[in-house]
């Protein structure tokens, strides 16, 4: 596979450099390795859809759109009430 090109500022490859070599790997590899790991998010969407999908079949718990946004504002509300003490 040929190799590319990347700009990036000379603190972060610097950085990346040094996590590269306390883990042993070359700077190439380390990024390609990275890469791998790393969702797309269209990877992260499909990845909660399906997480959602098993704990509704898990659980039995499939809140409406309404329930959700119900549910979100009372988070909301309480966390606004810890935050001002």
């Amino acid at each position: 596979m040929p190799d590319a090109n990347i700009r990036i500022p000379e603190e972060a490859k610097e950085r990346l450099a040094a996590i590269a070599a306390a883990e042993g790997l070359p700077l190439r590899a380390y990024l390609a390795r990275l890469a791998e790991t790393l969702l797309t998010p269209q990877e992260r969407t499909e990845r909660a859809e399906q997480a959602r999908a098993a704990l509704r079949d898990w659980s039995g718990y499939n809140p409406t759109a309404a329930e959700q946004r119900d549910l979100d504002e009372e988070l909301d509300r309480r966390l606004a009430r810890v935050i001002q003490g």
